[in-house]
């Protein structure tokens, strides 16, 4: 089945967002300082990433690397910066409010790609987003009542952050990323490691398998998605869909640890699939019919 370059980039985008939409609930289920639980959201997706890419590319291996040049630096930086953001938001705020924040990534992804990359969204994906950012209002206005304003502030971080790092993506397409996503592990690492005060501790017992599992299905595999999408659609297109975690990832935890979100947000979220899931569709079919011609 030959797709065109639109349906790829959705669907490595839509694969993407549904395998991290459990991340949060990892986090919640993981006993592990915030500082220590970053370094080995680095080290495991690092270790997935060297082996594929090493298998990949075999003696030019370090050629790939190299020829990411700085927007594959600025990449690696903004999402080492990202992942951090992510882990100090979920531990100072509950889980809705920080993947409500996050769900502003689309929105700081098109004014990013308008300033940077010349790349205006059109009337509808403004429509979209402007929908989206609307509904997220009237979540936020909802679950803001708490005193959670430090962990409000460092979800709003990760929204630019990752936004930024699409428009990279998206700057040097030609160019293949995932390198960069390697380097990133590093960075990730080396911050991690600024801060800990002792030795990341060592994995033991449950938290063994549920770190693993999260390095590997909600880290590499969504992460290494999500990296090669903007190659096809703009960055802005791929950020719609992190909107999906906003409502996905609160499910995951209300349904195992039950962090139960209020009525607003269930609302607010059956508001917010329905836009992405008309955009979607939208998209497929305008694609589909060029494709004929």
């Amino acid at each position: 089945m030959n797709l065109t370059d639109k349906q790829k980039g959705i669907t490595l985008s839509l694969i993407g967002i549904l395998l991290i939409t459990p991340d949060s609930l990892f986090i919640r289920l993981i006993s592990f300082p915030s500082w220590h639980l970053v370094f080995y959201r680095g080290l495991i997706p690092f270790i997935c990433l060297f082996v594929l890419l090493l298998i990949y590319y075999k003696k030019n291996f370090f050629h790939a690397c190299i020829i990411t040049g700085l927007p594959g630096i600025f990449f690696a930086i903004l999402i080492a910066l990202g992942n951090t953001t992510f882990i100090i938001s979920i531990h100072n705020t509950n889980v809705a409010n920080t993947l409500i924040m996050i769900s502003l990534t689309p929105f700081a992804t098109a004014i990013m790609s308008s300033i940077f990359l010349k790349e205006h969204p059109d009337k509808k994906m403004w429509l979209t987003i402007t929908s989206c950012f609307f509904v997220v209002l009237f979540i936020f206005y909802d679950s803001y009542e708490g005193n959670r304003i430090f962990g409000d502030f460092f979800g709003l971080l990760t929204a630019f952050f990752v936004g930024g790092s699409a428009v990279a993506v998206r700057y040097g397409k030609i160019v293949n990323f995932l390198p960069a996503l390697l380097l990133s592990k590093i960075f990730t690492m080396i911050i991690a490691l600024l801060f800990i005060q002792s030795m990341p501790m060592l994995l033991e017992g449950k938290n063994t398998y549920l770190i693993i599992a999260m390095g590997i299905l909600c880290v590499f595999l969504p992460m290494t998605l999500l990296t090669l999408a903007p190659r096809y659609i703009p960055a802005y297109e791929v950020e719609i869909f992190f909107v999906l975690e906003t409502i996905l990832g609160p499910i995951w935890v209300w349904l195992i640890v039950h962090e139960q979100p209020s009525n607003k947000t269930i609302i607010g979220g059956i508001c917010i699939i329905l836009i992405i899931l008309a955009h979607t569709l939208s998209e497929l079919i305008k694609s589909r019919k060029f494709n004929y011609f």
